[in-house]
This record gives structure tokens, C-alpha cells and sequence, in this order.
């Protein structure tokens, strides 16, 4: 997930939670009186335009509805066959085509990733030639997410593939849990080189179509061509409103499938079963095992809420506990989409919920199925999820008071703005366009763009700007221009990826020198 918001931070530390003593005695039936009004408040409480929810039990689908509208122009009501962008989500159907894979024959989880791809390659020759096949689609190579890499790059996957090389990582391998999406793209290529088809094309046969997920699909333009889509949405100055769909092909093992809850049930259904559907086996149980199996601690941290402790990260798989019970989960989001996927072995229960709009509001459902579920009182998370909401919000406004009081005010730029026009270039991230416009500065990688306001000296910082791609990616965020020996603006740096050193953008043709000045 891509989301760098308030919303995303809260929503995670819901997520990757959890474990206590597992329950002794599994629910049989779900209270769901009044459950109706309840999501219609929550969904009121946090703007979401439509949500879809379905309950499995005993491999079977004992509740599906859908709620509020897919398009809200044209009052299109959702549906259980609605289909909604499931994000991350997608790194469990990844992780199985691996474990499908491993049953043929193919791989083994354990031997290094070069034994099956000899042009892989990673900043740390260690992690280069030890990260093992698991490795990849656990979040333990040592590489942070770099995720503005892939966001709204014209990149193929083979392209992403070849750039891993520049990426710095900032741990060693093994050393800590970091999301990557990046990973699980290199073990899509994996996929396709072990199976000789596309990812794409392995996940609708060997997965859609045993499952009987007709509709389901790996690209936003199946989606808009299908009969039952959902829209995205997005909070715009406090009202939700629709925004365009981010493509994400190259990037799809980690995130690209879209589905509807009627589907994933099967999905699910198949994960509760040891792999079998239909009395069909699509993975065998013992691959299925491996991508259930907790690899590493997503944090060392106790969660606030005594309902649980510590969490841990599988294979495409959050494992933890809720209440007693333990939980396979995971989270996804892509522009206009959340969507939340549960697991409870023990219980034989599965939950999921999607929605159109980046909020946390699917969360907070599923949290509420599962007490009802188990007959114990309702938490109220949705209290609970606006505090915390509140409570980062808070930290971000001091963050950004604490920046503006650190601002060494009345300075200038060292030289006219038309010195810092330019092309600048990462071997990794690409090229980083600096324009002029009027009397303000713009910057577009890959088609991210902000204008630039002046914070002090040569440092500029990115405000929001209706008329750019994705500024939300660059709001607040400083862009810094170097000077050479020779006086000239050779090279800029940006904070792209927190866990490492500034992302350095050299000039790809040496600048004339202009005289020194302010703008």
C-alpha cells in the first residue's frame, strides 16, 4: 500500500496486532441483529460512499450484502458481485501461486531466489545471494518500501525488476520486518519465469479458475469493462468524491487483483480448507502451511488494547490473535479502495469487507463481526479508531509546527529560480522534472508532480496543488538543490523513502552558471 495518510498509519496499527490463549469453544451461530444499522452508521461516520461484506462459516457463505452506492451519480447499488480493487490483499494470491509452484515440482521455498532468477539483484551482495525463495513475500530482505519507485511509473515489471540493484536497503536481511511491495513484484517474476506464463495469466488459471471467480481479474481495465465495478472515492476537502483509477499492472503481484466478497468467499473458503475447493485440491496443504506460517515479528511492540499482544507477518499473511482467537489477516488499499480479509481456523469463520474509499472504516466491521461472532460485547472500534485518528492528527500538526519553527526565515535561494530548471536523474527512480511556472517552481517524477513553495535557502517544499498527478505524494515534502564547486544547481535530493539517506537526482546536462541571486 502506497498510502502515506494519518488513515494508513492508524489502519496498519489495527492490522499487524495481536496473541493470547486460543479459544476453546468456536462460535455456531452470529448475532447479527441490528448489524444493518449499525455498518450504515459507520459508513455515515466515515463518508464511505459503498461497502461490501460477506461472512463464511463452516466453508460456507451465511451472510453477503452490499451497501450504499458503487457509483453515487448514477445511485448504482453495491452488491455481493460488485467488484472493488482489493490491494494488497493480492500478496496472498502471490504467496499461493508460489506454494502452487512448489507443489510442481518447481521451487523450494528455502533455496536462494539466484538459484531460479540468476539476474536478481539487491544493493547488498549478502542479501542478493541469500534472500530465499520465502524470503520475498515475507517482508524480511532488509529493502524499505521505496514504493514512490513503482507509484505512478510508466515502468514495466521487468524494468522495476531491473532497478532493485540501486534501491538502498536499511537493514540487513532477516534483520527486520519492512513491508515491500517491490518483493512481492520480484516474486511475480519468479512466477513467470518458473511457470512460463505471465502472472496474470498463472493466477486465472491456476487460482480464478478452480475457485470459480468468474469475475475476479488482475487489472483496473478488466474492472471498468465488467458489468458490476465499483467507482473509486476519495475525502476532498471533507466530502468524497470520485477520483480516477490508479493502474498498477507492473506492480499487480503485490496489489493489482480486483474481486467482490462473494468470490473472495470461495477464497477464503479454500484457505479454511487446507486448500481444497469443490473437493478440489488447488494447493496442496502443505504449501498452504508454509504460506500460514509466521516468519518474523511485525513489531516488538505490545498493542495499547489488552485484546491483543504481538503480531507476526507469513506469507502474504498478517498472523495474530483477536480476543483469544487466532487470525490469518491482511489489509489492502489502492486509490478509492481499503479492503480487509480475516481468517479464523479455529473458528472456521472468514470475513471480508471492501470498500471505495481509503478510510478505515472496513476495519472497524470486522472487528464488530467478530464480537458478534463470538458472543462477547461489542468494543466500540469505532470510537476507539477515531481517537487514534485524532490522536495522529495531533502529531502531525506539532510535527509540522516544530518544522516551521526550525524554518531560518528571511533567507533567500543562492540563485535565480530559472537556475534550478532542469532534468535530474536516479538510476533507480527515474528522472525528476523541474519546471518554472510563473514565479513558482514544479516538480513531476513520473508524472507525480507539485509546485514547490521556498522554506529556506536552496530548500524548497511540495503544497498542494489541484492541477498535479498526485501531489499528495510530494505535499510537505523538502526538495533540496546542491551546488558544485562551480556554483551550478547539479543535483537535488528528496526524502523519497524515510528509512534511508535522501534520494540523489543528478543534472543530466551540466547547467550554465548564472549569476548568483534571489528569485
Amino acid at each position: 500500500m502506497i498510502y502515506r495518510t494519518i488513515r494508513l498509519a492508524v489502519f496498519l496499527s489495527l492490522l499487524f496486532v495481536p496473541v493470547q490463549l486460543l479459544a476453546q469453544n468456536p462460535p455456531t451461530q452470529i448475532n447479527l441483529e441490528g448489524f444493518d444499522a449499525f455498518v450504515e452508521k459507520v459508513m455515515k461516520d466515515w463518508k464511505v460512499p459503498g461497502l461490501s461484506l460477506a461472512i463464511v462459516k463452516d466453508g460456507k457463505i451465511v451472510y453477503a450484502k452490499g451497501y450504499g452506492f458503487r457509483d453515487v451519480v448514477k445511485k448504482l447499488p453495491v452488491t455481493p458481485d460488485t467488484l472493488f480493487a482489493i490491494g494488497s490483499n493480492s500478496k496472498s494470491f502471490t504467496a499461493a501461486a508460489l506454494g502452487i509452484l512448489a507443489d510442481d515440482g518447481k521451487l523450494d521455498f528455502d533455496k536462494p531466489v539466484r538459484e531460479y532468477l540468476p539476474d536478481f539483484r539487491l544493493h547488498d551482495e549478502y542479501a542478493t545471494a541469500n534472500l530465499r525463495v520465502r524470503d520475498l513475500v515475507s517482508h524480511q530482505s532488509g529493502l524499505p518500501r521505496h514504493d514512490l519507485l513503482w507509484y505512478g511509473s510508466p515502468l514495466s515489471r521487468k524494468e522495476l525488476f531491473d532497478r532493485l540493484r540501486y534501491l538502498e536497503p536499511s537493514r540487513k536481511l532477516h534483520e527486520k520486518f519492512q513491508y515491500n511491495n517491490l518483493m512481492f513484484m520480484a516474486a511475480g517474476v519468479l512466477v513467470e519465469r518458473l511457470s512460463g506464463m505471465t502472472w496474470e495469466e498463472f493466477i486465472a488459471k491456476r487460482i480464478f479458475e478452480p475457485l470459480a471467480m468468474k469475475t475476479s481479474n488482475t487489472s483496473v481495465n478488466t474492472s471498468k469493462r465488467s458489468a458490476d465495478f465499483s467507482l473509486p472515492y476519495a475525502d476532498t476537502k471533507g466530502e468524497m468524491k470520485e477520483i480516477p483509477f490508479r493502474n498498477i499492472d507492473a506492480i499487480g503481484p503485490a496489489g493489482s487483483i480486483n474481486s467482490s466478497v462473494n468470490e473472495m468467499s470461495n477464497w477464503l473458503a479454500m484457505q479454511m480448507a487446507k486448500g481444497k475447493f469443490n473437493d478440489k485440491q488447488v494447493i496442496s496443504e502443505k504449501s498452504l502451511a508454509e504460506n500460514h506460517k509466521p516468519h518474523i515479528l511485525t513489531s516488538d511492540q505490545l498493542s495499547p488494547y489488552e485484546e491483543m499482544t504481538y503480531g507476526s507477518y507469513a506469507m502474504g499473511w498478517s498472523v495474530s490473535s483477536y480476543r483469544g482467537h487466532l487470525f490469518r489477516s491482511h489489509s489492502g488499499g489502492i486509490d478509492g479502495f481499503i479492503s480487509q480479509m480475516w481468517v479464523l481456523p479455529k473458528d472456521q469463520l472468514g470475513v471480508v469487507v471492501l470498500t471505495n474509499s481509503g478510510t478505515n472504516a472496513s476495519g472497524v466491521v470486522v472487528y464488530n463481526v467478530l464480537d458478534r461472532a463470538f458472543g462477547l460485547n461489542e468494543i466500540d472500534w469505532n470510537q476507539r479508531t477515531k481517537a487514534d485518528l485524532l490522536k495522529a492528527s495531533g502529531a502531525q500538526i506539532k510535527a509540522r509546527a516544530d518544522d516551521e519553527a526550525a524554518r531560518k526565515k528571511d533567507t533567500q535561494p543562492s540563485h535565480p529560480l530559472a537556475d534550478y530548471v532542469g532534468e535530474f536523474e536516479h538510476p533507480g527512480y527515474g528522472k525528476l522534472l523541474v519546471t518554472l511556472e510563473g514565479d513558482a517552481l514544479k516538480v513531476d517524477l513520473h508524472g507525480l508532480g507539485a509546485k514547490l513553495k521556498h522554506h529556506h535557502y536552496d530548500v524548497f517544499q511540495g503544497i498542494a496543488d489541484s492541477a498535479s498527478m498526485g501531489a499528495g505524494a510530494f505535499v510537505g515534502l523538502k526538495v533540496n538543490f546542491l551546488v558544485n564547486k562551480a556554483g551550478q544547481v547539479d543535483r537535488v535530493t528528496l526524502p523519497l523513502e524515510p528509512a534511508v539517506k535522501e534520494i540523489v537526482f543528478t543534472r543530466k546536462v551540466k547547467p550554465k552558471i548564472s549569476e548568483a541571486g534571489s528569485n
